[in-house]
């Protein structure tokens, strides 16, 4: 068998599966089961990453032609390649966290929680590399409907409700939405194709163009775009180690994704920045980071204020996209990758609280720092690089941002963007002051001593990740560059 494109292409799709039919057979043997689900993410990142090389040539496969211009089909090019980089590569990390918190906490039904977990990330690998919008959105419904069970773990009436919303709202938004404009453009354009400049231009006024990017915006729910934000908060019942897959590894990601490359690829860069409504988006996006901080920092419950915070950092990258200059587009592309190692070590931390000590409130963390050093150092990492300071890597998609703001004639928006930066600070950083600088209880919280190795580890390992992408910006954007322009350094 000889190693192709094409073949790669289609492991990243299937490696998942076949672990996931791994956790199925060996579900009655923990160990087994859970060698399942790490093999087949090892194995993945290996793929993704031969795929991340070849990229730049953009192979492609057809599977199925429904109708002239309607098909199912994959194409690889560097914007996919990122996030199914992203995507296969905090897969690993998660599984190792997730091993540490479901044996620490004792949580039921493991093997579907794996097993699900599965089935997710082969529907995000679908996303990342999908040559259409049709393609795309099977696998975004996909994902939508493997995720459900993780949301609804617990079993509990919470669970039920929290699970029935984050449904409710995404089914919707895509059905009602999403797909009604991915057909709209198809029988504008003849294409649903992703092409390089967009498929749009010259194909729709700039009236019709509005309505449908209104359409896109809003059908793309996981993009969590004020108002279509309730189901993200509504999703916390899950167990951490889903919040950390929906925030930073597959669900939310797949969201401002999708809205990053029908931006680049469906209407272009050229066309969004002709359309008024772009202007108007981008307005609504910044108003989604400041007033969705503003909602954060008025939350005690620790999961709930980072839930708040990932809504306003998404709208990051939806700015980014409907400002459409190349610096902009540059700064939304290279915040998926900053926010997603910063966000899943916040929440991964949040884990290793809980498991260890059972709260989930901020005000119930004072002096605990002197208890678990290591995962509250990691959280402070984290919580710089969300903020966006050096040497942390999440400075530099607000400096690409802000600067794109400026291009576009928008320093409304750049303000809008520092506001949210010292939002940042007011609702992350008394989570660390309180663990170290409180006076906290003489005895140890932690009755049933330390959380598991792996669900601290974890954490500690995405920190790093933070300082490691501050000084790997250079290749990242020389990666990323060619699909939004050949002027820009950092």
């Amino acid at each position: 068998m000889n190693w192709t494109p094409e073949l790669a292409l289609a492991l990243a799709l299937v490696v998942p599966l076949i672990g996931g039919v791994g956790v199925v057979v060996f579900g009655n043997m923990p160990n087994l089961r859970e060698a399942a689900t790490l093999i087949s993410a090892v194995v993945l990142a290996v793929i993704v990453a031969w795929l991340v090389e070849i990229a730049p040539s953009q192979p492609e496969v057809e599977l199925i032609e429904f109708a002239p211009g309607l098909s199912l089909a994959f194409k690889l090019e560097p914007l996919g390649a990122v996030f199914a980089m992203v995507a296969s590569g905090l897969w690993i990390v998660n599984s190792l966290f997730s091993i540490g918190y479901m044996r620490g906490n004792k949580e039921k039904d493991q093997t579907r929680f794996y097993l699900c977990f599965t089935i997710a990330i082969a529907s995000a690998m679908g996303i990342a590399l999908a040559g259409n919008l049709l393609t795309l959105f099977f696998f975004y419904e996909a994902l939508t409907l493997s995720t459900y069970p993780l949301v609804a773990h617990k079993g509990d009436a919470k669970a039920r409700k929290g699970a029935s919303i984050y449904l409710g709202i995404l089914l919707t938004t895509s059905i009602g939405l999403l797909l009604p404009a991915v057909f709209a453009v198809w029988y504008f354009a003849g294409t649903t194709d992703f092409a390089a400049g967009g498929i749009l231009s010259g194909a729709v006024s700039v009236t019709t163009g509005g309505i449908l990017l209104l359409l896109f915006a809003f059908g793309i729910g996981k993009a969590a775009l004020m108002p279509v934000h309730p189901w993200l908060p509504n999703a916390m019942v899950a167990p951490t180690p889903v919040s950390a897959l929906l925030h930073a590894v597959a669900v939310v990601k797949a969201g401002v994704f999708t809205m990053l490359k029908v931006s680049t690829y469906t209407f272009g860069p050229e066309f969004m920045r002709e359309l008024p409504m772009a202007d108007a988006l981008a307005w609504v996006a910044g108003i989604s980071i400041v007033l969705a901080s503003v909602i954060a920092m008025t939350k005690d419950n620790l999961k709930a204020r980072l839930a708040y915070s990932t809504v306003s950092q998404l709208s990051y990258i939806t700015l980014g996209a409907m400002l459409a200059t190349p610096i902009a587009l540059l700064g939304a592309a290279v915040q998926i990758v900053m926010h997603a190692f910063g966000k899943i070590t916040l929440f991964m931390t949040a884990g290793a609280i809980y498991t260890g000590t059972k709260k989930t409130e901020i005000s119930q963390l004072d002096g605990l720092g002197r208890y678990m050093p290591a995962t509250f150092i990691a959280f402070t990492i984290g919580a710089l690089s969300i903020i966006g300071l050096p040497p942390f890597g999440g400075v530099w998609a607000k400096l690409f941002l802000m600067e794109g703001a400026t291009a576009a004639g928008q320093p409304w928006l750049m303000a809008m963007l520092i506001a949210s930066t010292i939002l940042n600070i007011g609702y992350l950083l008394p989570v660390a002051f309180r663990a170290f600088f409180r006076k906290g209880p003489a005895e140890s919280p932690m009755k049933s001593g330390l959380p598991p190795l792996l669900a601290v580890a974890a954490p500690v390992i995405t920190a790093i990740g933070t300082i490691a992408l501050f000084f790997a910006i250079g290749p990242l954007v020389d990666y990323l560059e060619p699909v939004f322009t050949t002027e820009m350094r950092p």
